[in-house]
Formats: C-alpha cells, structure tokens, sequence
C-alpha cells in the first residue's frame, strides 16, 4: 500500500517513487483548484460520450421523419428536431465523435510538429534560428481561420483535409513555446556535459531538450483545444468541414440559422455544446498552467 508520507518524501528512493510523488503532487494541486475540476469533469463527459455515442443516442443520428420535423424540445425529443426530422440530441451526441477525433488528430499532428521545430531551432540558433523562426512568423502574421479557410480550399471540403488544415495554422504557436524555453538552458551545465561525451544534436535534442519543453506545451495543447473546436466549428458552418449528413456541430448550426427566429433550438443546441466542451477545456488547462507553473506550485 503506497502512503502518502511515501509519495511526499523528500528524499525518494528510486526514480519511480519521485516520479510518482511528482505525479501526486501536481494531482492534489489540480484537485484543489474548482474551476479546473470543472473543466475536467467536462472533458470526462465528453470522452463518455463520444465513446458510448451508439448506445446513449435514443434515435438515428442521420434518418428522421419529415412528420416530425422543426419539433420543438419535448418528452420524445429532449433538444427538439431539425429540419429533416431527425433528432438533435443524437445528432449533437455523435457530433461529440467528430469533434473529439478533429481536436486529437491536430493535437497529434501540430504540437510534436511544433515542438520539434523550436526546439532544434532553439538548439542550433545563427541562420537555421533565423530561417525556422522567419517561416513560423509568416504563419503567425495571418488568422488561424483564414489560413484555414484557404488551406482547405485547396485541398477541398472534408474532415480529413480540414484536419490537415488546422494542424498547418496550428503548428506555430507550439514552436515558439518551444524555442522559448531551449533558449533559457541550451548554454546550461548540463546540455555541455552532454555535448562532451559525444552524444550528437539528434540525441541531445531527442533525449535533454524535448522532454524539458514538454509540460509548457501541454498546456498549451489543452488550452488550445478551445479553438481547435471553434475553427473546426467555423470551417463546418462554411460547409467546408464534415460534409452530410455527418452531424458535426458547425454544420448544423449553418442549417439551423435558417430558422433562427421561429425554431431556435436547431442551431442553439449544437451552440451549446460548442460553448460548453470550450469552457471546460479552457477551465482546464487554465488550472493545468497553474499546477505546472513552478512560480504557482505549492510546497508540501
């Protein structure tokens, strides 16, 4: 049985015990702070839901009855129908699915991207710095959702290319977290220690420097989660996204603004779930900053 004076020890004995006791820390820490509690609790949600989207719909996402069309919320249909009957509940439910597959797909694509360019450009400086940093500041100078919107206007409307799409706006942000903190200890003891007993760029980047920026760039990832939703949001409601009868929530809210004034719940409800899944990862990765933040961590 691990106890908690073990997992607090100042002394650890073994790299896991300290690892382990890093791990607990950093949990109580997140525990104690509410609002990231929320957040987390939302993001739980939605995996629960994307993952049990089969079993929690009660109707088809995709088939309805033109009878039941434009039904208000009632009894049978909790968020009311759409336009060609079909339930929005179900609809939002499997949305989850779409959207939770974008967020994780750029977020697999763009950090290791970014991260791997600030740091060999923090790393080597003189003009490899200067090429690297010049080619993430174009990136930088133009809106995410207009780079996007012309990315995908190449590559041509999906999900697939839409993911590629926010990857390639994305990747920016991550490198020049990135090349931030190489710069604070590439002239460190320790990265000279390392440089004299041989080991070349590759290893010494791969094994010293990545793994020192990651905790800044996963809060970034998390924090940036929230407009990964909203620009894929953005592209879908362009018609540029998921295409149908997929329902992905920002194409749902383009079909729903149609009908605004009279039958608010077709593009209100999938909005919801857009404002709602946003906050909680901006509430959580605003108390993961602060939990990974050495200035904000406490003692004990």
């Amino acid at each position: 049985m691990i106890s908690r004076a073990w997992l607090l020890s100042d002394d650890p004995e073994t790299r896991a015990q300290a690892r382990l006791g890093q791990g607990y820390r950093l949990a109580r820490d997140l525990a104690r702070n509410p609002l990231a509690m929320v957040g987390l609790a939302i993001i739980v949600a939605l995996l629960v839901v994307a993952a049990l989207a089969p079993w929690l719909a009660p109707y088809s996402p995709t088939e309805g009855m033109l009878a039941n069309r434009l039904q208000p919320p009632s009894a049978a249909h909790w968020m009311g129908t759409d336009e060609l009957g079909r339930d929005i509940l179900s609809r939002v439910i499997h949305g989850a699915r779409i959207t939770l597959v974008i967020v994780l797909l750029v977020a697999v694509i763009s950090a290791p991207l970014g991260l791997i360019v600030g740091a060999v450009s923090g790393y080597f400086g003189g003009w490899v710095d200067r090429v690297m940093m010049g080619l993430t500041d174009i990136f930088l100078s133009m809106p995410r959702l207009i780079l996007a919107l012309a990315f995908v206007a190449a590559l041509g409307p999906g999900i697939e290319n839409a993911v590629i799409a926010i990857a390639i706006t994305a990747w920016p942000v991550y490198a020049r977290i990135a090349r931030a903190e190489v710069l604070t200890f590439r002239k460190s003891d320790f990265i000279a220690a390392v440089q004299m007993q041989g080991a070349s760029a590759a290893r010494v980047i791969g094994l010293h420097v990545l793994p020192l920026c990651m905790s800044s760039s996963i809060v970034r990832v998390t924090l940036d989660m929230a407009g990964i939703i909203l620009t894929a949001a953005g592209l879908g409601f362009l018609g540029l996204g998921a295409q149908p009868p997929l329902p992905e929530w920002g194409a749902m809210i383009s079909k729903g603004r149609a009908f605004i004034l009279d039958q608010w719940w077709v593009a209100t409800m999938p909005g919801f779930a857009i404002v709602i899944v946003s906050l909680g990862f901006c509430l959580f990765g605003d108390g993961l900053r602060d939990v990974l933040d050495p200035r904000q961590r406490s003692k004990g």
